[in-house]
């Protein structure tokens, strides 16, 4: 029985290293896995490389490699859903006050993951075009504020073991970090932070899509789609596709 190859978004690796361990016990397959950011990914499927199963934060990179026919028919799949939320330093400036005041005040340093790259950039593109529907002005001001300081293709790696919330705000690279919802379990562990949810009408959802481009993967990827596998997505703050 061959290895299976899969690419993964790097929000999947708290989840997905239980999973595939879960599923190389059940099965006996192995499951070699490659995390970063899901654009990144798209594009190196797209120069040539293949892995077996591609498991992205947006359902759009996925789509193309369907639609450049590298998938067959019904190939991609919502597999989860996420949530953008807001990590901050945990002060009272920025843990007191209205979040959208938080986020618009420019004294504070504002980083996001990097759009096209990342779709945790093209979904905190999402929340400043949500912002400037509500606030004239605000939005578009966010969007020239915000840093993209991870997640592409020439920026610093976040250190092993490190979440890049935590990184860049202890480093003082930044005070706030829009990122996903599934992190707040990890981050709960660090004092110096504090995560804010975002609540309606400046909620930005995540549907995680899954393609896949070999028959190869099919069990991985049916193991991801039952009850075990959206089980253990759930236990690390993912919410089931059918929520």
């Amino acid at each position: 029985m061959s290895d299976i190859l899969l690419f993964a978004a790097g929000s999947l690796r708290l989840a997905f290293t239980p999973l595939l361990s879960a599923f190389q016990r059940d099965t006996g397959q192995k499951v070699s896995a490659e995390f970063g950011p899901a654009g990144l990914l798209r594009q190196r499927i797209e120069n040539g490389e293949r892995p077996q199963l591609f498991a992205s934060a947006n359902v759009a990179h996925p789509q193309r490699l369907a639609d450049l026919g590298m998938a067959g028919a019904g190939a991609v799949q919502v597999f989860a859903r996420n949530r953008l939320c807001v990590t901050v330093r945990n002060v009272p400036a920025l843990t007191e006050r209205p979040l959208p005041e938080v986020l618009c005040d420019p004294r504070w340093r504002l980083a996001t993951s990097t759009p096209g790259a990342d779709p945790s950039g093209d979904y905190a593109l999402q929340l400043f075009e949500r912002c400037e529907q509500y606030w004239p002005g605000q939005g578009e001001a966010l969007r020239r504020r915000a840093l993209p300081l991870v997640g592409g293709i020439d920026s610093a790696p976040v250190p092993a073991g490190r979440l890049a919330a935590e990184y860049l705000i202890a480093g003082g690279q930044a005070d706030i970090f829009l990122g996903y919802a599934s992190y707040a379990p990890a981050l709960a562990a660090y004092p110096a932070l504090a995560v804010r949810p975002l609540a309606p009408p400046l909620d930005i959802e995540a549907d995680y899509g899954l393609c896949l481009l070999d028959d190869g993967a099919q069990r991985l990827a049916a193991f991801i789609l039952r009850e075990q596998g959206q089980g253990i997505l759930s236990r690390h703050g993912f919410m089931r596709r059918t929520e």
